[in-house]
């Protein structure tokens, strides 16, 4: 009896200690925790799903769309919901597989991070992005996904914007194309990890990069109650996603289709051709209306990743190098193009701008004898003869003796250099500042530049000196590469006679971009201002409303008197009709639109010239600049001035309709109506 007493108080002591623990521990969660298990159990219950804006888009000076959005089914994988499964989701990747009907090495290719070692196909962006591995799923396939969500973890199928591209290849480099951002951008751009969702693209290259921030809008975001099997049971909270800006751009879609036909057919005309630009500005403003480049790439092929493959074609030297802009990063010596500031510089030195000049079939320089073109000489003439004939030697001259005057190979303290200095207040050797990503900057090689560029090469001219060029089986090549490296290696730093010669007629060392000699020519028939030539025009937001528009800053004056920039414009104005380009442009009807340029023919070592022609029209009162670079397309007259003459033709509806009735550029925005579109 005694015992079972004893038994029965141990138990009773045993429940009570037990209940006091229950209670301590109810208090606890009840009441010292209960905030934080609330706080949890809800965070368990709800997921945030964010919702990418709809980017804008961009349009030509009348609202018709260079790049929309297009609504589409992406499937995105999230690889760290993979990563969490039993198996690291080699199931699921193999399910989906089936659903899409896509390998599953290709789905690994896609959601894999790109690294060292790692080509394309990989995912660029961040790693706790959902990775879109199918841009164009259908709805069998999204239902397939989203009705198994338990057995598709960290898969999801929803409607998305997709970029489009209405022009196909047309502008490509000049629009730019989208790409996930990385984690190195965010750290490196504190305004972009502010605004940036976690699915939302960036604008790489073009347009797309540089009004990136206006086109992006603002992600919205859905806080969803779902229960245990992560299915959907209601929405919590909702911030709803503000749409990005459109860009309405000067450019005009119908010239720019234009200028493209007309630039690939120059290049199909010219068997060995293998790059070329076309520039078309409006001459008041110097907003550009087309900037073509070919080859171009469809950037289409952006869109849910790119192959190593397509991605090595877009930069491959044999293909072209298509992703690269000739018209602002293609480098040309511009040949005779290039007169108008030669010219210029001989009036600043002192030539009289109504004096007359011998142009001989050749004229020593130094030691060396330089040659008109066939070495064909032309008698005497004024400065207007010699831009409308192309005549080299009064040119070759006129440099020769400035670099005298300078001290010829050994130069004065501070040697004027006016040929040079000339060339940069026509814009040349730095960048025109046009709103495009990664522009070149040209070349003006003068004496500074030779013992740069000296100091930079000295050491592999002097070893080449001495062992040759064994790799080089041409031995004539070989041996006249042996003596030029021997040359620069022990004078490379010294400026030339020969040097300033090739300068004067825009040969040799000098350099300039398509967009460079499109702005120099626009100053020069307009008002003798150099401007930064743009070609985003305004902001508007999806209804219309504009929000900010974009001037045409002027950054420079050219070096000329009103009547000295008048007598170049008129001689100019000759040159299609009476002078070097009057082949490419017979039988063309100069009673109604009459006009004005410049042929340049630039010899390149070991190819074919490069073919240019700078234009301007009408002659009287230019509203346009148009300027062709073939390169590898022999004379000027030959290949770019056909081109130049395809789109006059094409502007001013010569032979079919004009792409600008009444032969001038848009000159108001567009207008708009309440739901966004184009008021007609």
């Amino acid at each position: 009896m005694i015992r079972m007493r004893s038994r029965l108080f141990v138990l009773h002591v045993l429940v009570l200690s037990l209940l006091v623990v229950l209670g301590v521990r109810l208090w606890q969660v009840q009441v010292v925790r209960g905030q934080e298990f609330v706080t949890r159990a809800t965070e368990t219950r709800t997921r945030t799903v964010i919702e990418p804006a709809v980017r804008g888009q961009i349009l030509d000076s009348s609202g018709r769309p260079l790049v929309r959005n297009q609504t589409a089914l992406v499937v995105s994988v999230d690889r760290t919901a993979l990563a969490r499964t039993p198996d690291g989701g080699k199931s699921v990747l193999r399910k989906l597989s089936a659903v899409l009907g896509t390998p599953v090495k290709k789905l690994r290719e896609r959601i894999r991070p790109c690294g060292p070692g790692v080509s394309q196909p990989c995912w660029t962006g961040s790693p706790y992005q959902p990775v879109p591995v199918e841009q164009k799923a259908d709805t069998r396939q999204a239902l397939q996904i989203l009705e198994r969500q338990e057995d598709f973890p960290g898969v999801s199928a929803e409607i998305q914007s997709v970029r489009q591209y209405p022009g196909g290849q047309a502008g490509a480099q000049m629009l730019g194309y989208l790409q996930p951002v990385t984690e190195a951008e965010l750290e490196k751009r504190a305004g972009l990890k502010a605004a940036y969702s976690g699915v939302d693209l960036a604008g790489r290259d073009g347009l797309e990069e540089v009004y990136d921030e206006a086109l992006r809008g603002k992600p919205g975001m859905r806080r969803v109650q779902v229960d245990r099997m992560g299915k959907a049971i209601g929405v919590e909270q909702q911030v709803r996603p503000v749409s990005g800006d459109n860009l309405i751009t000067s450019i005009d879609a119908r010239v720019q289709a234009v200028a493209e036909r007309a630039l690939a057919r120059a290049m199909h005309n010219a068997p060995k051709a293998d790059g070329g630009a076309a520039v078309v500005l409006d001459a008041r403003t110097s907003r550009v209306l087309a900037l073509a480049s070919a080859p171009s790439y469809d950037p289409a092929v952006w869109a849910g990743g790119i192959s190593a493959s397509g991605y090595q074609r877009l930069l491959s030297p044999k293909s072209g190098m298509p992703l690269v802009s000739r018209a602002i990063n293609g480098q040309f010596a511009p040949g005779s193009t290039f007169k108008v500031s030669s010219v210029t510089a001989m009036l600043r030195a002192g030539y009289p701008l109504n004096g007359t000049y011998d142009c001989p079939g050749s004229y020593m320089v130094g030691d060396r004898a330089f040659n008109n073109f066939h070495g064909i000489g032309l008698g005497t003439m004024n400065l207007h003869t010699a831009l409308v004939k192309s005549c080299d030697t009064i040119f070759y001259r006129a440099a020769y003796e400035q670099y005298l005057r300078d001290g010829g190979r050994d130069p004065k303290k501070k040697p004027r250099e006016i040929f040079a200095n000339t060339a940069r207040a026509f814009g040349f050797g730095r960048p025109t500042g046009i709103d495009l990503p990664g522009e070149s900057s040209g070349r003006i090689p003068d004496r500074r530049w030779k013992k740069e560029m000296w100091t930079l090469t000295s050491g592999t001219n002097c070893r080449r000196a001495q062992t040759g060029y064994p790799e080089v089986t041409d031995r004539a090549r070989a041996d006249f590469l042996k003596r030029l490296a021997s040359e620069n290696c022990a004078e490379g730093f010294i400026l030339r006679p020969g040097d300033s010669a090739n300068f004067s007629i825009g040969q040799g060392d000098v350099l300039v971009t398509p967009l460079q000699l499109a702005r120099a020519y626009a100053a020069l028939v307009h008002d003798g201002k150099l401007r930064s030539p743009r070609i985003g025009w305004a902001r508007v937001r999806p209804d219309g409303t504009l929000v900010q528009t974009y001037d045409v800053p002027v950054v420079g004056k050219l070096p000329l008197s009103e009547k000295e920039r008048l007598y170049i414009k008129n001689a100019l104005s000759e040159v299609a009709s009476d002078g070097t380009a009057a082949g490419a442009f017979a039988g063309f009807p100069m009673d109604k639109v009459r006009i004005g340029g410049k042929t340049g023919t630039a010899e390149v070592w070991g190819k074919e010239d490069t073919s240019w022609f700078a234009s301007f029209a009408p002659t009287n009162d230019p509203r346009f600049v148009v300027v062709a670079m073939v390169s590898q397309g022999g004379m000027g007259a030959q290949t770019a001035a056909p081109a130049v003459r395809e789109i006059y033709e094409g502007i001013y509806g010569i032979k079919g309709p004009a792409a600008l009735p009444g032969g001038k550029p848009v000159s108001r925005l567009p207008k708009f109506a309440p739901d966004g579109t184009v008021a007609r």
